[in-house]
């Protein structure tokens, strides 16, 4: 316990908070019963906070735990680009509906830079495109769960749903398997590697369509930025997704680190206040 005492509370990086969790909220048992029954949309992340968040407590009972929510800053889209045309119980008494994710990554690119008009490829093992308006979300490319979007490491991306409904009734793929491919085979690494050439162009293809939506949304673009490992790191990568877009004129184009941990602390201060 020596370790933690001059600490006054410990925060917590949820990924989905659905349409509940919108802003840091402190956590005691009711809150962590509805991030147990949101991490079906997220299992490969919500569980391990679950884990993380019970140990925390058990070792630093004394202390104020807060949970911050990668969905939480995605709660500003407008309906038009946060609802899909499915039926209307589905969307109203089921909750289906685009929240987005990579929400501190993003709010952490957001608050480094001046621009009105802003989208950020945040390119990890996850991957996400997002429209930033005067500092506020307005469309993500991730939608009900972090499988929608660009392809990413290991992840599908957006495809055809009725490809998935062929795999499930003519080719004998159960829910299980389809869940496990598209978590975990698909992506990047169903070419191999970015080496691939193919892959290669399948990535940036994405990223550059998705880039030109959200400058769709934001009618125009002051700055492309770029955070996560492979946003920071890859240069051919970012080097194609501009050259597939000077379309749209000349534009800046720089690298933001994104410092989640900065968002998740201030988020605590705020919360300790």
């Amino acid at each position: 316990m020596d370790d933690y005492a001059a600490a006054d509370a410990v925060g917590h990086r949820v990924v989905h908070g659905g349409a509940r969790f919108v802003e840091p909220t402190a956590i005691d048992e009711d809150v962590i019963a509805a991030i147990e029954e949101l991490r079906p949309l997220a299992p490969l992340h919500n569980e391990p906070a679950l884990q993380a968040i019970r140990a925390a407590r058990e070792r630093l009972p004394d202390l104020l735990h807060v949970a911050v929510f990668d969905t939480a800053f995605h709660a500003t889209i407008p309906p038009e680009a946060a609802t899909y045309a499915i039926p209307r119980r589905w969307r109203e008494e089921w909750g289906i509906r685009r929240y987005g994710f990579h929400g501190i990554a993003v709010q952490s690119v957001t608050a480094q830079v001046d621009a009105e008009r802003l989208v950020v490829c945040h390119l990890g093992g996850g991957c996400s495109v997002t429209a930033v308006l005067r500092g506020r979300s307005v469309d993500t490319t991730m939608g009900f769960s972090p499988l929608e979007g660009i392809p990413m490491r290991t992840r599908s991306g957006s495809l055809d749903p009725g490809a998935l409904i062929h795999l499930l009734r003519n080719r004998g793929l159960t829910v299980d398997e389809l869940d496990h491919a598209l978590e975990h085979q698909s992506g990047n690494t169903a070419f191999g590697t970015l080496d691939d050439p193919l892959g290669f162009g399948v990535f940036t293809y994405r990223i550059a369509a998705a880039v030109a939506q959200m400058t769709m949304a934001l009618e125009g673009l002051d700055l492309l930025a770029f955070s996560g490992g492979l946003g920071e790191n890859n240069g051919l990568v970012r080097e194609a997704v501009v050259g597939r877009l000077r379309f749209l004129g000349d534009f800046p184009a720089r690298v933001v680190p994104a410092h989640e941990e900065l968002v998740i602390a201030a988020a605590v201060e705020t919360a300790l206040a």
